[in-house]
């Protein structure tokens, strides 16, 4: 698979090497995305997903 890159700041985008859009979906998703690549490289507990993604109102 080849590396994408990540635009957090502003709209949230996903990048393939030529430069075109991938989609991504809703929200919660673009929620996600961005807690994991802000912490690449590491371990990220199911409790900072919950909390990150949904705050007070998780599932």
């Amino acid at each position: 698979m080849d590396p994408v890159r990540y635009r957090l700041l502003g709209p949230t985008q996903v990048l393939r090497p030529d430069g075109t859009a991938v989609p991504v979906g809703g929200a919660r998703l673009r929620a996600l995305l961005g807690v994991l690549a802000l912490r690449a490289g590491r371990t990220v507990p199911a409790a900072v997903l919950i909390d990150e993604v949904w705050g007070a109102d998780p599932p």
